[in-house]
């Protein structure tokens, strides 16, 4: 094999990887915090861990897995300021590709209303998986048929962070995009009309955003004794019980000291 044909091999080999992930990710099959390592995957893909190594620090510029110092590689758990910080890339990057969408190819609608239609059939069936992963492949065909490979990057990263952010951060009840959604944009993207396109992209992004958790929590105390309720007041009662069960003890030690039964008569006065 030349050198050219053993690295395209390489890259495409590390291309699998990458994409095998990142679907998985999509589909919610690996959760934040997942152990990634280097060995397991190269004994699953077959493949070197010179080639797994280099997938996951292609995974890890993109911000999808972290990879720390001696403990290995985690697939991303993103903050909450890191799932807001990706809603607002959303909502400047999306109601723009489908303007974009709209006003170039609109000719194309047709695959998109055959994306749509698997959706509708991993709907029916049930089969959440398949629709998870459909629903946030929707955004990046949108990229697709924009015709800018920056854009198609850019989603499939910010696609992958979001399913992240909705396994952390979903409220109760969270299901997959409202099918009216991703249909009404199709149909304003058929119809060239670019504005009414982006306003319901955007208008759909918010509804995402709604159903996740991201405001901070309280302040988290910095102390062990506040994390555990024991404050000044608790430590006064914990002395106080500590103080009964001293004294508790000290009635026990006398009672058992004091003769008891056919003892205590014999050294009773006389009746």
């Amino acid at each position: 094999m030349t050198t050219d044909a053993a690295t395209a091999g390489r890259g495409r080999a590390e291309e699998v990887i990458r994409t095998r992930i990142l679907d998985a990710i999509l589909e919610r099959r690996l959760p934040p915090g997942e152990k990634l390592t280097e060995e397991r995957l190269a004994q699953l893909f077959g493949v070197s861990r010179t080639i797994v190594r280099q997938a996951l620090a292609r995974l890890a510029q993109d911000g999808i897995v972290e990879q720390h110092a001696n403990r290995g590689t985690f697939v991303a758990a993103p903050t909450r300021e890191g799932a807001r910080h990706v809603l607002e890339a959303r909502c400047i990057v999306e109601p723009e590709i489908a303007a974009l969408v709209a006003g170039r190819c609109a000719c194309q609608a047709g695959i998109l209303r055959a994306h749509l239609a698997r959706e509708d059939r991993a709907r029916a069936a049930g089969d959440r998986a398949t629709l998870v992963r459909l629903t946030g492949e929707f955004h990046v065909r949108l990229a697709e048929l924009a015709g800018n490979t920056v854009f198609q990057r850019l989603l499939t990263e910010l696609q992958a962070l979001s399913s992240l952010a909705i396994l952390l951060y979903a409220r109760g009840g969270h299901e997959s995009c409202p099918p009216e959604d991703h249909a009404n944009i199709v149909a304003a993207i058929e119809q060239g009309d670019a504005g009414e396109a982006a306003r319901l992209m955007h208008a759909h992004l918010g509804h995402v955003a709604a159903d996740l958790d991201l405001a901070e929590p309280p302040d988290r105390p910095t102390d062990l004794a506040d994390a555990l309720g024991i404050g000044t007041t608790a430590e006064g009662e914990g002395t106080g019980a500590r103080r009964g069960a001293a004294s508790r003890r000290t009635d026990a030690d006398s009672s058992r000291a004091m003769p008891t039964g056919a003892s205590r008569r014999e050294i009773a006065p006389g009746r």
